[in-house]
């Protein structure tokens, strides 16, 4: 066994700074906003309207997720001594949030259109800006999304998805307008924005609903559970045993504790080594694990008490 343990900074790195991925994503809303704004001014199509009403939502959702990116970085303190990591769910559930009040602001404007429809003007023009604004937030999305993954952070996710929610919508109003087009029925144009739309709040409440559930300190998925007592089980014998084991995500950083049964003639230092080897090859496979482990002697009734945590 090697007396050679990593240092604080090799076992538990900082995280990386992903603000970067915010101001893309600030820089890209900014850009379709403009596009789609002058879109619907030449065309005077609702769905339009509402395209480019989601795109301002995006801009404050992206400067959220900025601000949320920052508050990440922040290291433990006297008041957060798990550190700022869940900041990020706050800043998915604001995605959520503001992409409810832009289905609202298409739910309104389309049944307003439908009851008073109203030719669409300069329909190629129109939908050529808007394929190209869709192109811009079509590639930004997969960049966070990609980033998202590999960094675990909700928050890129959450950028992401909502960016691909008005891709899709930029695809239902492309829809409608040709349709519109092709037969000159102008009500077409609302129906589609009114059914993007609903389209949009399901997606606001699947990023409200996994944000909630990071709040309420979920565990890790089922098979990373199972991975991690499968290497914890290497060290196991007939006078080594665990139990209380528990796992929970907090944004890109995730926990573990579980409790460490030795014999109790071990010395001190033999069961913090065993501790120790055990953390070592729960960080190979989970680099940014936090392992809390707790020693009891495996003779002591009382270290049964506390089996069903």
């Amino acid at each position: 066994m090697s007396s050679e343990k990593p240092s604080l900074s090799t076992r538990h790195p900082q995280p990386e700074d992903l603000t970067r991925y915010a101001w893309l994503s600030i820089a890209a809303a900014l850009l379709t906003i403009g596009l789609k704004g002058s879109a619907w001014l030449v065309t005077d199509s609702v769905g339009l309207l509402s395209d480019a009403a989601e795109s301002l939502v995006n801009l404050v959702a992206a400067i959220v997720a900025l601000v949320a990116l920052r508050v990440v970085l922040l290291p433990p303190d006297r008041n957060h001594h798990y550190g700022h990591s869940k900041a990020e769910y706050f800043s998915a559930a604001v995605e959520g949030v503001m992409i409810f009040v832009a289905a609202g602001v298409i739910l309104v404007a389309s049944v307003e259109r439908f009851l008073n429809p109203a030719p669409i003007e300069n329909v190629g023009v129109g939908l050529l800006i808007s394929v190209v604004a869709s192109v811009v937030n079509g590639s930004v999305a997969f960049v966070l999304l990609r980033a998202g993954r590999r960094h675990r952070s909700i928050t890129l996710t959450a950028d992401g998805r909502h960016l691909l929610t008005d891709v899709w919508t930029s695809v239902g109003v492309v829809v409608g307008v040709v349709l519109v087009w092709l037969t000159g029925w102008d009500r077409l144009d609302p129906i589609v924005a009114f059914a993007v739309g609903i389209n949009i709040l399901v997606t606001g409440w699947g990023l409200i609903r996994s944000s909630t559930a990071g709040l309420m300190d979920i565990s890790l998925p089922a098979e990373d559970n199972e991975r991690i007592r499968g290497i914890i089980g290497r060290f196991t014998a007939e006078d080594i045993q665990f139990h209380a084991f528990r796992t929970r995500e907090s944004g890109h950083r995730r926990f573990m504790e579980m409790h460490l049964l030795v014999p109790g003639a071990w010395s001190v230092q033999r069961g913090h080594d065993l501790a120790e080897d055990i953390t070592d090859a729960l960080l190979a496979e989970y680099p940014d694990l936090r392992v809390s482990c707790h020693l009891e002697p495996i003779e002591d009734p009382r270290s049964y008490e506390d089996i069903g945590i």
